[in-house]
C-alpha cells in the first residue's frame, strides 16, 4: 500500500491525474525498454501533455 501511495501522492504533487497517468504506464511498459524508465515518471507524463 505505500508504494501506491506514494505513486499516487507523486502524480498530484505533478500536477497529473494518478488515474490516467497510471492507466498509460501500464500500457507502456510491457514494451519499453528498462534503461529508460524515467521517461515514464509522472513529471514526464506531465510534459507530454502540455
Amino acid at each position: 500500500m505505500a508504494i501506491a501511495f506514494t505513486l499516487i501522492k507523486t502524480a498530484k504533487l505533478n500536477d497529473v491525474h494518478p488515474q490516467e497517468w497510471l492507466t498509460w504506464v501500464l500500457d507502456q511498459i510491457a514494451d519499453h525498454n528498462i534503461t529508460r524508465l524515467d521517461e515514464l515518471f509522472p513529471w514526464r507524463y506531465a510534459a507530454r501533455a502540455v
